[in-house]
């Protein structure tokens, strides 16, 4: 493991076993299987925000997480898996016969940091977390990446998300808070 931002890079093992317990936790729910019990290691354990985003033939599907560490990460992943295949509010719910063509990917974030100045932010390594009074947004690292978007792109879209007009970055009372993501 390689500490960065004061965070702990997840091994190719760990990242394994959360795809296990992402797509348990789904199966769990759809066919009533049991979930698969996995060794837990420290970084497993420690509570950090995630977020879990399911595809279909590429296409979004559902992608629900936490934003900060409210649960061990292991907790997390699980919950967020059947949120997002299950209660994401934009889509119907997964079924047994579309799961076998669904894919997922699991973003594991890094502690947020509140900026002062948007020249700090770097498109396809941060993501971006918009907060004006009681609206809040946030974009993934790789979506900015997938939509090709600029800076100025990308604040607009994570403050459209936010519900606040495309320009209420530039507002002071704007609280924008950078991350990254270990996304597998």
């Amino acid at each position: 493991m390689t500490a960065r931002d004061g965070w702990m890079a997840l091994s190719t093992e760990e990242k394994r076993k959360l795809k296990v317990l992402v797509k348990d936790a789904i199966e769990g729910v759809l066919f009533g299987r049991e979930t698969t019990s996995v060794e837990l290691t420290e970084p497993l354990k420690e509570k950090c925000g995630a977020f879990v985003t399911i595809k279909s033939c590429g296409n979004l599907r559902g992608c629900i997480g936490y934003v900060r560490g409210y649960l061990p990460l292991h907790e997390t992943v699980k919950e967020m898996a059947i949120q997002a295949a299950f209660n994401d509010p934009r889509f119907e719910p997964v079924t047994r016969d579309e799961w076998k063509d669904m894919d997922f990917e699991i973003s594991v974030l890094t502690p947020m940091k509140k900026i002062e100045d948007v020249d700090e932010i770097e498109v396809g390594i941060h993501g971006l977390y918009i907060e004006k009074g009681v609206h809040s947004g946030l974009l993934l690292p790789q979506v900015a990446t997938e939509q090709r978007w600029d800076r100025t792109e990308f604040l607009e879209y994570t403050c459209y998300k936010a519900g606040l007009p495309k320009d209420a970055w530039k507002s002071k009372d704007t609280d924008i808070y950078i991350f990254s993501a270990d996304v597998f």
